[in-house]
């Protein structure tokens, strides 16, 4: 075949005729009206050309629409604003490779071209002509990836929902030239140690790593000296206020409190739980103990002559109890609470009791310090007491009136 009747078969092939076999009574049924007469018994010129043409386009408009997402994802890691007392830290969107994040300056990511590894094409750059001064709520909402949050010296104000269930953190770094804030041992506090703000999702596996214990996730059992080092915390003596979302989520079976702690805020301690397996978790929170001694600032706890005169349950001098304080602790088994209380929030001990065959389990009642007369003048929210199923009904527990508080 020469070449002149191969390319006539070429252009042939791309005319190929395509006919609607309807028949010429019907024709009318197929026409619209505003549109052109349907093309019936007559070929489509360059059928396939066409065709070919069309799937071409979409790919290429579906290449773009991918690419610019893409880009505008990953121009999104980084969001700030601009507020009347400097740049405000309101958002960030992990690219799911960064481990540790710097809350001191403007940053941006900058891709490397040439490079297509997710895990190393990018590089975190840094504006030190405009520093952070705040940093807004939920900044950092359920990242999984970040292990440490490191907080330059310029940052003037820190939400207490800025990193809420952030499930890898395990700790929290300051400046020392900050004035607003500090960190224990990897802890958020406020500078002179009167409110403690976030105790990491995972802190537990930075004091693993601290102490030498070698990462077991789902233990059935613990030796006391685990618990000791890993579960229990003490909160400094000069804690007035554990804000809000301070502790949930955190695998804590003990925490000390000290008598001069005027404030739990909502959530903060809320659901407390250590992993059962990859997938399910169980309440860790057994024991809230209060103590009496000053000066305490190790939130290591070594053993109670330390803490001086140590009793069981929430501090003398506690006023305020905010909503969802305690909410899904089933392990605790007592509560009680002093007289000096003069606000609980709804739901603030919801779902601490549940039935095991048939039997009620964890905080089965709660034990307070005055007569039901002046506790029934105190404050308090809806369904602030846990409930259990009583028949077909939901039924609360019980109130224990001028309780004795027990000693340890």
């Amino acid at each position: 075949m020469s070449k002149k009747e191969k390319k006539q078969k070429a252009v042939n092939d791309w005319q190929t005729d395509v006919k609607l076999d309807i028949s010429e009574d019907e024709i009318w049924t197929y026409q619209v009206p505003g549109l052109a007469a349907p093309h019936v018994n007559k070929p489509y010129k360059y059928y396939n050309l066409k065709k070919a043409l069309f799937v071409l386009v979409i790919i290429v408009a579906v290449s773009l629409s991918m690419y610019f997402s893409v880009m505008a994802l990953q121009n999104d890691t980084f969001e700030y604003n601009e507020t009347e007392t400097g740049i405000e830290f309101s958002k960030f969107s992990n690219t799911g490779y960064l481990y540790e994040l710097d809350i001191d300056y403007v940053c941006d990511i900058e891709y490397i071209p040439g490079n297509n590894d997710p895990k190393t094409n990018f590089k975190v750059v840094k504006d030190t002509e405009k520093p952070i001064t705040s940093v807004r709520e939920f900044t950092l909402n359920c990242d999984d990836k970040i292990k440490t949050i490191n907080i330059g010296p310029n940052v003037e104000f820190v939400d207490t929902k800025a990193f809420y269930s952030c499930w890898a953190l395990q700790n929290i770094e300051v400046d020392e030239n900050n004035p607003n804030y500090c960190d224990v041992d990897g802890v958020l506090y406020n500078k002179d140690k009167t409110e403690i703000l976030c105790y990491p999702c995972d802190h537990d596996e930075y004091l693993r790593q601290k102490y030498g214990y070698e990462k077991e996730l789902y233990k059935d059992e613990v030796t006391p000296e685990y618990e000791k080092d890993i579960q229990t915390y003490v909160v400094p003596s000069s804690v007035e206020k554990i804000d809000e979302m301070c502790f949930n989520y955190a695998n804590l079976r003990v925490i000390y409190l000290p008598e001069g702690l005027k404030t739990i805020e909502t959530l903060s301690i809320f659901k407390l739980h250590e992993r059962k397996n990859e997938w399910e978790t169980t309440p860790s929170l057994t024991d809230i103990y209060s103590y009496k001694a000053d000066g305490v600032s190790d939130t290591h706890f070594t053993n109670q002559k330390t803490l001086g005169e140590v009793y069981k349950s929430l501090p003398e001098g506690l006023e305020y109890i905010g909503s969802d304080a305690f909410s899904y602790n089933q392990a605790m088994s007592y509560v009680y609470i002093p007289d000096s209380v003069k606000y609980i929030g709804h739901h603030a001990f919801w779902d601490t009791v549940y039935k095991e065959d048939g039997n009620l389990c964890g905080v089965t009642e709660i034990n307070v310090a005055v007569n039901e007369e002046t506790f029934e003048n105190i404050e308090k929210g809806d369904a602030w007491k846990p409930k259990y199923d009583y028949l077909l009904f939901k039924k609360s527990i019980g109130v224990k009136y001028e309780a004795e508080r027990i000693s340890e």
